[in-house]
């Protein structure tokens, strides 16, 4: 039985090889539908796709709009433009609004995409599985850091791979524009550059670098079993997916083999995950629409890549079986550059790694168990020397995994309860008083698959994604932060008969949260048989 449900999760995938506020809603949103209106059973028609997230603050200065592109995607040929700057806004702006609006109608799976303007990434998405009636969606992103690139003529590459045939027959169609709003940017905010790494993986920075930030869109993909890595067992356990010492995952950052930093991968649900696509027809998983980068602070190693060569930068996924494809980790570094020196030295003075721990033990019975408990930390340290003095940047990551994974004979029934934490601290000590920030990053997954004896499959699912967010000048506080996106869904639906016999039911809801000394948002949203029953704004 089981493997109705792996062939149904891996079918459900494309072929892919900010600020807390910067998520955008994936559409507006509509009144609240009656619960007369709600159907006994999925239809042919539901509500187009939207999240709780909150939408960009946009500035109320004059604004400039570039379509980067305009087309469709039926099979796995990227599209292929050019960006040429607007020349009505300036060329230093306030805020860049990335926005993309999607279509599709018929029947297709879930399609991974990217969007890259002169290389840099700067967008990671997925799309929404559509009705037969046909649905539309957008995506809205806060991309000013990324305003360097956009300041001269670059080429523009955009793909989200898909299959069009006598099966599947949704054409994905997309629009993407950036929207410019005239105005100087917060300067710590927005790099003086912006690198992608050379064919090599390879990266050379500028001479008078005094702050390096690389960015890691880390998505598992591709249709394999690393789409589902947390749900991974040791060799030893019978279960369809399986990896060396089970699902523990950690991405890593090198910089000419020395390890650099660590971050805990986000555990991404697309809209067909977890063999039930009726899950996420309304409301979709946490990120799953603007994929966040991981972002490991560079800056104590700005006084070795200051040198004018090139260094060998590399990321890698530890757990992934070797020879393993299925990991996706484009990079960009952005470089902040000290103006009065033609070059900043510096030294790394510190790079201190912890065991990686990391133990999954598997318990026979006639409910089989998988117990994994993992972790790794790493503190690294560094000065340079600047126009305005010695500055020295001190990170500290700790990460950790606990999950409980089991699964019955044939894994009619399947389910997972697992946490991750992601817990870093960076430390700037030099110009003024010691500034420190202190963020702690928790994702959850607790949910199960079951298919019964009438071939009724069901999911139950709770997704979490939290973090907590703590400035101090001096160990004084100066800002806070708390984010809670919630979202919980229950879906049964029939297998193996033709779509208009699934007989299809399904609740879905999510709560996002969002406040701190900035202000408060909260909105929740509740979903039935892909009617929108609840928009509640809670602050």
């Amino acid at each position: 039985m089981r493997s109705r449900i792996v062939m149904s999760m891996l079918a459900g995938a494309a072929l892919l090889a900010s600020t807390l506020l910067g998520a955008g809603p994936a559409q507006a949103i509509d009144t609240k539908a009656q619960v007369a209106d709600v159907p006994a059973e999925f239809g042919t028609d539901w509500h187009d796709p939207l999240t709780a997230a909150p939408p960009i603050a946009k500035p109320r200065t004059k604004s400039c709009q570039v379509t980067l592109a305009d087309t469709e995607f039926r099979d796995f040929t990227p599209y292929r433009g050019t960006y040429t700057p607007p020349t009505a806004c300036g060329d230093h702006w306030s805020k860049v609004v990335l926005r993309l609006d999607g279509t599709v109608k018929g029947r297709q799976y879930d399609r991974l995409g990217y969007l890259h303007v002169g290389g840099v990434e700067i967008l990671r998405t997925s799309t929404p599985e559509p009705s037969p009636d046909g649905i539309a969606w957008s995506v809205e992103k806060d991309v000013t850091r990324y305003s360097p690139t956009f300041r001269g003529t670059q080429d523009v590459e955009m793909l989200i791979g898909n299959v069009v045939d006598d099966t599947y027959t949704g054409v994905i169609g997309v629009k993407a524009t950036l929207t410019f709003y005239e105005g100087r940017p917060a300067t710590a905010q927005t790099p003086d550059r912006v690198l992608t790494l050379a064919a090599d993986s390879t990266l050379t920075t500028p001479r008078n670098s005094e702050r390096i930030v690389a960015e890691v869109y880390a998505t598992g993909s591709g249709g394999g079993c690393e789409e589902f890595w947390y749900l991974a067992v040791p060799d030893s356990a019978p279960y369809s997916c399986q990896a060396d010492k089970g699902p523990y995952r950690e991405v890593q950052i090198k910089v000419d083999g020395q390890l650099a930093g660590i971050a805990a991968p986000f555990p991404n649900v697309w809209t067909g995950g977890w063999s039930d696509p009726f899950l996420w027809y309304v409301i979709p998983g946490p990120r799953a629409f603007d994929v966040k980068p991981i972002e490991y602070d560079l800056t104590p190693f700005a006084g070795l890549l200051n040198d004018g060569r090139p260094h060998h930068v590399d990321v890698s996924v530890v757990g992934v079986p070797e020879g393993q494809s299925g990991w996706s980790a484009p990079v960009n570094v952005l470089v902040w550059q000290d103006a009065q020196r033609a070059q900043v030295t510096g030294k790394l003075i510190l790079d201190r790694a912890g065991e990686l721990a990391n133990s999954s033990t598997y318990t026979p019975g006639s409910e089989e168990r998988v117990d994994t408990d993992a972790g790794h930390r790493l503190t690294v340290a560094g000065y340079v020397d600047t126009s305005h003095g010695r500055v020295r940047t001190t990170v500290d990551r700790t990460l950790a995994n606990t999950s409980v994974h089991r699964w019955t004979d044939g894994e009619n029934t399947d389910g997972l309860d697992a946490t991750w934490t992601d817990d870093e601290s960076v430390t700037v000590d030099g110009r003024g008083p010691a500034r420190t920030t202190a963020t702690h990053r928790t994702y959850t997954m607790n949910g199960a698959t079951t298919i019964g004896t009438d071939d009724r499959l069901r999911t139950v699912l709770t997704l979490g994604d939290r973090a907590a967010v703590v400035d101090t000048r001096d160990g004084r506080r100066t800002g806070w932060s708390r984010l809670d996106d919630t979202y919980s869904g229950d879906a049964t639906y029939t297998l193996n008969v033709p779509r208009d016999q699934r007989h299809a039911v399904g609740t879905s809801s999510e709560r996002y949260r969002l406040y701190g000394s900035k202000g408060c948002y909260d909105r929740s949203l509740r979903t039935a048989q892909g009617v929108l029953t609840e928009d509640r704004n809670g602050c």
